[in-house]
């Protein structure tokens, strides 16, 4: 019971939002507590969506499978080894944490928002559920396009030395941490038009700077997607590159809209 109050966040003093640098730590551990308990309340209902979970990531890689020859397969089935007795646990409690996070992603982003809200116009602060929604949409449909992706990737890297002569054999723990960085991965880039017109809103940016930083957006966006991206493989980065650039220039219009 001693521990409650020690995480109970003092409200700033200053009725306009100013802040000490201590009473920012003090809000930014609150937030982090309320986001990390969310990630852990998440995760136990992940815990009861691991079996259809684990069949829909593992698809990608079935579908890839059934594109080798039967000659070459090192098992009839689509099914994935582990090497170790604790791969088990590790790889469930992954996948789960994951879930966990996905699960709670609204809520995680909220706390960000209200982290930042101190900083901003009162008006801006309004802009919390707006930035909450948009962003969790942006998020899935990042991991969306990820799962769309993956099955070219996966034949782009696995068959490169050539599925007659080499036969893949991939352990779950490999291949689901693989499959669950491609999905951040594109549901962090997914949210670089946030990012911008968050930019513009703090007087960063303006929408007449990004117009005229084209090609050198467009660049930044390419090195973006090559580096970002675990496999690097060319399905993968042009999945990601295009729609970047293509949220560059709606993130144009959208700060013009907005007087930036």
């Amino acid at each position: 019971m001693a521990i409650i109050p020690r995480l109970r966040r003092r409200g700033p003093k200053d009725p306009g939002g100013t802040m000490t640098i201590i009473e920012h730590l003090e809000e930014l551990r609150y937030r982090l507590v309320l986001a990390i308990g969310s990630i852990g309340v998440g995760s136990i209902a992940g815990w009861f969506l691991y079996p259809p979970v684990i069949r829909i990531l593992k698809a990608p890689y079935c579908r890839y499978q059934a594109t080798v020859p039967e000659a070459s397969r090192l098992t009839r089935s689509c099914t994935f080894i582990y090497l170790s007795p604790l791969d088990g646990v590790l790889i469930k409690l992954k996948v789960v944490v994951f879930l966990g996070l996905a699960i709670a992603l609204p809520f995680v982003l909220y706390q960000l928002w209200a982290f930042i809200v101190p900083g901003l116009k009162s008006s801006e602060r309004r802009m919390a559920i707006p930035f909450v929604l948009s962003s969790t949409v942006l998020f899935a449909l990042g991991t969306l396009v990820a799962y769309v992706t993956l099955p070219k990737a996966l034949g782009f890297l696995l068959g490169f030395a050539g599925p007659s002569n080499f036969t893949a054999v991939l352990t779950g723990d490999r291949y689901l941490s693989f499959a669950i960085l491609v999905a951040v991965a594109f549901g962090i880039s997914f949210e670089f038009p946030l990012v911008l017109i968050f930019l513009s809103m703090v007087g960063i940016i303006s929408s007449q700077k990004m117009r005229s930083s084209r090609r050198p957006a467009l660049l930044f966006i390419s090195i973006f997607a090559a580096i970002i991206t675990p496999s690097s493989d060319p399905y993968s980065m042009l999945a990601m590159t295009i729609p970047m650039y293509l949220f560059y220039e709606a993130a144009i219009i959208v700060t013009r809209l907005m007087g930036k």
